[in-house]
């Protein structure tokens, strides 16, 4: 029986069977296999607060799996206990990590989407090691130079990606806990910049702060005097 052997010139990337791997790294071990490693993850927090900043993490873990991190999952699932525990193993342990930090200003002048796809490319471009495949969360990251893969839920399904999710959260959690001490009465704390019912009657009580983004309806209609 004759062998059809699909080659690079035929299909890209090639495309052998994803089978189920350890924890999250499937796509990893998947993408290795097929010699397109070191595979990056890229994720983000903060996109949906209107105050502080939007934190963006692009994270390389090694091909091996590591004990340490078989508990990586999307940060939005876990405790605030165990992403401390987890952002320190994949600091530790990751090939390559990069945090940026896009203040509210800056988001307030280009937009959030333009913000998020730019502190991707910083993310990426900050790592040690040239990446031979991004994975983001969700949505096509366009103007990065290495090939890319949205997966949807990205840091539930991805390892590379939940190291990210954890490294962007637990950063941008400790930067509004900082803000805190900067700006009392808000609240950043305990709700981390999030439209929440304490933090919306924080705002009317005592208006914007500089951390907040101007440019969101909530802030803007509370600037303005006329809360909605």
């Amino acid at each position: 029986m004759s062998k059809v052997v699909v080659g690079r010139g035929d299909r890209w990337p090639p495309r052998s069977p994803v089978r189920r791997a350890a924890s999250l790294r499937t796509f990893e071990f998947a993408l290795h296999r097929n010699g397109l490693g070191p595979v990056a993850g890229v994720d983000e927090a903060g996109r949906g607060a209107c105050a502080g900043p939007l934190v963006v993490a692009a994270c390389v873990l090694k091909p091996t799996q590591l004990a340490s991190l078989a508990d990586l999952d999307d940060s939005k699932k876990l405790s605030e206990k165990t992403r401390e525990v987890l952002y320190r193993s994949v600091t530790k342990y990751a090939l390559s990590y990069s945090a940026v930090v896009i203040p509210a200003a800056e988001i307030d002048r280009i937009g959030i989407h333009v913000a998020n796809i730019e502190g991707m490319r910083r993310a990426i471009s900050g790592l040690d090691v040239s990446p031979g495949y991004v994975l983001s969360d969700g949505f096509t990251v366009p103007g990065l130079t290495a090939p890319s893969l949205p997966v949807i839920g990205g840091d539930g399904a991805a390892a590379c990606i939940a190291g990210a999710s954890i490294i962007a959260k637990v950063t941008r959690d400790r930067i509004m806990k900082a803000m805190d001490d900067d700006f009392p009465g808000y609240s950043f704390a305990v709700h981390k910049g999030y439209s929440t019912g304490l933090h919306m009657d924080s705002l009317d009580r005592l208006g914007p702060c500089r951390e907040h983004r101007m440019s969101y309806r909530n802030v803007a209609a509370r600037a303005a005097g006329t809360p909605k």
